[in-house]
């Protein structure tokens, strides 16, 4: 994952932005549970340590079906043994996907709600494309890449393409016109820009040619014309693709209700819309990537990729089930972007 100067590589820190609570932070809506280091046994002594919260507890259960019957603990001990075990579960599932750092959150809930797994991506940037962006491999084979890649990758990655930059520079810069003629007056009319200089400005066409033939669609092949090797790369993903949509939303941990999010994670709203990575090449879109990612940098990008509330402990078998199926997804993604195209 490579960053550009506004949208650097990022690392799995979780440090929290200046301006809302991150869901990791010490508050009373969450608690850290993996990728960090919750067993909980019916018979902790009450007079030890303050009371499990409702997460712990829910999570205990799972982990009670998973371990020995009959384990008694302090509450201390507990909440390590839930972690550990919760959160070796989750490295299990996650830690062969390379494309991004994750962080899983257990949040407790409030009022209302019940416990979730709030699952954020803690890479910030552009994600290497590999012989995509940097080999000589024809145009076609490239294209048809990274297409299924930008048709595709949301299902599970916070991450915008080149429609979405387009979409933000255009209200950025022209009031939200995608023609030249249109964003030519914009520029005067609104911005107060020189008839005789308006030409010299950026414009959406200018914006649309600076794109290598390897971003353009259109220059996709078709899939009988493209080499065994990648055709099954891209068959893979697109299995995956469809077993991931097929994964129910109130157990999909690759998935969020934005109502949802805002009541689990209130000012989370301060952020910016725009998901942390990106698979815009930055070296020819260095300015506009910047001017959309300033927001973010200053106030956190929408780094959430998936948030599940949890009824029992089935439904955290249910989360795990997905997590794996999300991650496997991942991998053909990055099992794309590695091949090697002298082998196809």
């Amino acid at each position: 994952m490579r960053g550009s100067p506004a949208i650097r590589p990022g690392t799995a820190s979780g440090r929290p932005s200046p301006s809302r609570p991150q869901p990791g932070s010490a508050s009373r809506l969450s608690v850290d549970l993996a990728g960090r280091a919750v067993a909980l046994s019916p018979d902790v002594p009450a007079n030890f340590d303050e009371p499990l919260g409702e997460h712990h507890r829910l999570i205990g259960h799972w982990v009670a079906s998973r371990g020995k019957a009959g384990l008694s603990l302090t509450r201390p001990a507990a909440r390590r043994h839930i972690e550990r075990v919760f959160d070796a579960a989750v490295r299990d599932s996650l830690d062969a996907v390379e494309m991004a750092d994750f962080r899983t959150v257990v949040l407790h809930g409030h009022d209302e709600l019940p416990p979730a797994i709030i699952v954020i991506c803690d890479s910030i940037g552009q994600i290497d494309l590999g012989w995509i962006e940097e080999s000589d491999a024809p145009i076609a084979w490239r294209a048809a890449a990274y297409k299924a890649l930008e048709q595709m990758l949301g299902r599970a990655l916070p991450v915008f393409g080149y429609g979405d930059l387009f979409e933000e520079i255009s209200h950025y810069y022209w009031d939200g016109e995608t023609q030249d003629a249109a964003a030519r007056e914009s520029l005067i009319a609104l911005h107060g820009a020189d008839p005789d200089e308006v030409d010299q400005m950026a414009l959406p066409s200018e914006m649309d040619a600076r794109r290598p033939g390897w971003m353009i669609a259109d220059n996709a092949g078709a899939t009988k014309l493209l080499p065994p090797g990648l055709r099954r790369a891209l068959r893979d993903m697109a299995q995956a693709h469809r077993a991931l949509g097929k994964v129910p939303g109130e157990a999909n941990a690759w998935s969020f209700e934005m109502d949802a999010l805002y009541d689990y994670v209130p000012g989370i709203e301060e952020c910016s819309s725009l998901p942390p990575m990106t698979l815009v090449p930055v070296e020819q879109f260095n300015v506009e990537v910047d001017d959309v990612g300033r927001h973010g940098m200053e106030y956190g990008f929408l780094d959430v990729a998936g948030l599940c509330p949890l009824s029992d402990a089935q439904s955290v078998d249910d989360w795990f089930a997905s997590l794996r199926i999300g991650a496997h997804f991942l991998a053909t993604a990055e099992a794309l972007i590695g091949l090697d195209p002298k082998a196809l």
